[in-house]
């Protein structure tokens, strides 16, 4: 399959306003190349190096971008059309002109090449107080207690590195207390349904639009010897869901999450807890302020880097 690689030329001051136009259009899995980060830790060395990398060094003259993928279809030409759309609305918001260029370099992809080019930047990532997220090409000894979670993620969003999916694993460590039916809605890769199950869910039902997401989840399921107890499927979020579930996963975008919450009453159960994240902070109050229509309530936030996920449960007689 070919992918259109997608880099988008910014400054450092534009990155967080473009990677937040990015994921209020579902495009969430990044690579962020920022050269003052490297100044940054050059900034704090002092004394004589018996080694440096001249490919590091002349990073520093390189370019600040944000690069990621989309497929050669009619959805990735859809997604290319709101990027350009959404970068020229950034545009004209940056009257400093701060942000760079904000325009799009493009180019084709082979699948395998996109997916060998960025294993280089992802390694074994503790999140929360127990979960270990790992790359399955990686070697990693767990401590007592730890929850190795192996994850191959290929085109499907969910690594664990990103705060949205951190946040939903933070609250899961909580919620997760033996037993429960778990309803992943936008499975991605299957993270959240899957470390679920290893904190000792008894069943997950992942949904996903997209057929490689499934087909990964699938496999990472596998994986982590949890496929008995897994299942995924192609599908629109609760659309055809029956059924009740004690934990519901929703890690989508802010304007999806406020369509779905009608629905989550009917595949709620009684005491049952609903995670929504993939919300940029500022939106969390609108979230919030539309929950007590679904008879629903908020119990916990969590923030992080500008991003929140939020536990929610049903309100008192409800």
């Amino acid at each position: 399959m070919t992918w259109t690689q997608v880099e988008v030329l910014t400054q450092t001051a534009g990155i967080d306003p473009v990677c937040a136009a990015l994921e209020e259009i579902g495009v969430t899995g990044v690579v962020v190349d920022d050269p003052a980060d490297f100044e940054q830790f050059l900034a704090g060395k002092q004394g004589k190096w018996d080694f440096v990398d001249e490919s590091l060094i002349n990073r520093r003259s390189d370019k600040c971008s944000v690069t990621f993928y989309l497929p050669q279809n009619e959805t990735g030409q859809m997604q290319l059309a709101q990027v350009r759309s959404a970068l020229a609305r950034l545009k004209e918001l940056d009257e400093g002109g701060t942000w760079g260029e904000l325009a799009c370099e493009l180019c084709e992809v082979e699948q395998e090449s996109w997916q060998d080019s960025w294993k280089q930047f992802w390694h074994c990532t503790r999140v929360g107080e127990k979960i270990v997220v790992c790359p399955s090409w990686e070697d990693f000894s767990p401590a007592r207690g730890d929850v190795v979670l192996r994850l191959d993620p290929g085109m499907a969003f969910g690594t664990g590195t990103h705060q949205s999916t951190r946040l939903c694993l933070e609250l899961a460590e909580k919620v997760v207390t033996g037993g429960q039916r778990v309803l992943d809605l936008g499975c991605g890769s299957g993270i959240l349904a899957i470390a679920a199950l290893l904190l000792g869910a008894n069943t997950a039902l992942g949904v996903d639009i997209d057929e490689v997401a499934v087909r990964t989840a699938t496999e990472n399921a596998q994986l982590n010897n949890v496929g008995g107890r897994a299942f995924f499927r192609k599908g629109n979020l609760a659309e055809h869901i029956d059924g009740s579930y004690d934990i519901i996963f929703a890690n989508i975008i802010a304007d999806v999450i406020l369509r779905l919450l009608p629905e989550i009453p009917r595949v709620l159960a009684p005491k049952g807890v609903l995670i929504v994240s993939g919300i940029l902070s500022e939106r969390a109050g609108e979230i919030e302020a539309a929950l007590g229509v679904s008879g629903l309530r908020a119990h916990t936030k969590l923030e992080d880097g500008g991003w929140a996920a939020i536990e929610i449960r049903r309100a008192k007689g409800s």
